[in-house]
């Protein structure tokens, strides 16, 4: 195939034609025997059949089908489109775009059709053609050249490597607290996901903050036990354990030593990683968490969103840590579904290894590219409903793997990578029953009686009286207060 294609060699575009025998077209001209080139590629010219056909399929709004509307089209508006637009875009358009083969010259019946390949590929063939043939390192590989000109600048010295402009941005410069922005491409600036995929700011320090309670109360030691499968800690497939914070923390209060956690090891064997959640399983952990998330400022994040999307109010039904040392393989999947687009999983990093990849792979929104991303201190990644995403193969640490040896890395020592996702909502009578649907889906979900009743009787967020109430959890909506449905 490769040797079938047109390129420039300042591009990362291969063009590779799919017309019958247009792959025959012989390579003429230079020093090939006194044989010289009778056509050449050119794009179409405005008013051609090919360039109104072409023009029709490539501005397409929809990739899977064809609207039916060749004859109204305004042909000549946006003649041979693919020129303005970045590689990655024309890449995606795949089979929408051509050129055509002119003439030269009167071509006779019976005559050889030739092409000229370019120097590159000419001197290409003549060094390889020299050798003798066990001295060639394989088959003749070479992409055919396209005449001076033919590729518009914008399609050179440019990456066909698929990047976000916002985790560029933000890698140097922090997000504004409370600022929700979508995630795009930058090689266009559209949108990877118009409806599900952001990023939104959380004040200075909040991770850290987090982090601190969360060592506190013993969540951070509860996963170095899990994740190096210490005795006691050493979880199957699927399997959940209830763990108190009195083993697992220092100068517990009371409070603190009646709370209890659950670790759920999720799928370890069908999906390849040691990936383990940990969540409140008493109703005293449940609220002192949603309290912890607000002392640390995460009600900016909830307002973020609710105001962007004009919502009235929003719940934070469900949270959990996500802890993981290996992982070779994992499912892309979505948590949020089917909620009105009113669901968002809000995620921020706790703990995560320096010098590593990127840790989460989201999917765009026509499913045809995963772009990898890092998690970055003081921002979450907002998915909302149909939100694709996984976590990325990586291997800071794997205790089932003999062949690796780690020397004398134990305890402390051991490189984790800890992260904490919250599921916030406008939960209303549009989506109530979709959201229990999915909460109950997590197991185990022992906090299913929270939606019972629509209004929900514990708000996070409400938009008529400013009121962020993470950090006294339990509000419940006034009487006076209109019905948000």
């Amino acid at each position: 195939l490769f040797n079938y294609a047109f390129t420039h060699p300042d591009s990362p575009l291969y063009l590779v034609p799919t017309a019958p025998l247009a792959n025959f077209i012989n390579h003429g001209g230079r020093k090939m025997a006194g044989e010289k080139p009778n056509v050449q590629i050119r794009w179409p010219k405005v008013g051609s059949n090919s360039a109104k056909l072409f023009e029709w399929a490539y501005n397409q709004k929809h990739g899977s089908h064809f609207d039916n509307d060749f004859e109204n089209h305004p042909f000549g508006s946006n003649h041979n489109a693919w020129l303005k637009d970045h590689p990655i875009d024309v890449m995606e358009r795949s089979g929408k775009l051509a050129f055509d083969y002119v003439a030269l010259r009167d071509i006779r019946e019976g005559d050889e059709i030739l092409l000229d390949y370019g120097t590159l590929w000419h001197d290409a063939w003549s060094e390889f053609e020299g050798r003798h043939p066990y001295a060639r390192s394989g088959y003749f590989r070479h992409a055919v050249g396209v005449p001076d000109g033919f590729y518009p600048e914008n399609w050179l010295h440019v990456s066909d490597q698929y990047e976000i402009a916002e985790i560029q941005d933000l890698e140097n410069k922090s997000l504004e607290p409370g600022v929700a922005v979508p995630l795009t491409w930058a090689h266009n600036g559209k949108p990877v996901g118009s409806k599900y995929a952001y990023a939104v700011g959380l004040e200075k320090g909040s991770s850290d903050r987090f982090l601190e309670y969360s060592e506190e109360k013993g969540v951070i030691e509860l996963y170095r036990r899990l994740l190096t499968e210490q005795e006691g800690y050493h979880l199957p497939s699927d399997g959940f354990g209830v763990y108190n914070t009195e083993i697992l923390a220092n100068n517990t209060s009371k409070a603190d030593k009646l709370m209890e956690f659950f670790a759920h090891r999720y799928h370890s064997d069908e999906w390849a990683f040691n990936m383990h959640y940990v969540a409140a399983w008493d109703e005293s952990a449940r609220k002192d968490i949603w309290k912890a998330l607000g002392d640390a400022g995460f009600d900016t994040a909830i307002k973020g969103i609710g105001e962007r999307f004009g919502y009235d109010n929003m719940t934070c039904f469900h949270s959990s840590y996500m802890g993981v040392t290996h992982c070779d393989k994992s499912l892309m999947h979505s948590d949020i579904y089917a909620t009105d687009d009113k669901s968002w999983n809000i995620v921020f990093p706790l703990i995560t290894v320096e010098g590593t990849g990127p840790e989460l792979d989201i999917m765009s929104e026509n499913m045809n590219t995963v772009i990898g991303v890092h998690y970055l201190k003081d921002v979450a990644y907002a998915l909302g409903d149909f939100g694709y995403h996984q976590t990325r193969p990586t291997d800071y640490y794997n205790p089932d793997d003999s062949s690796v040896d780690y020397g004398d890395i134990a305890g402390n020592d051991i490189p984790i990578r800890v992260v904490f996702g919250a599921y916030c909502a406008q939960i209303d009578e549009t989506n109530v029953a979709m959201i229990r649907y999915i909460y109950d889906g997590e197991d185990p979900a022992p906090f299913a009686d929270q939606f019972k009743d629509v209004p929900m009787r514990e708000i996070h967020w409400d938009r008529a009286t400013g009121t962020s109430t993470l950090a006294k959890p339990g509000f419940t909506l006034p009487k006076s207060h209109p019905n948000p449905v």
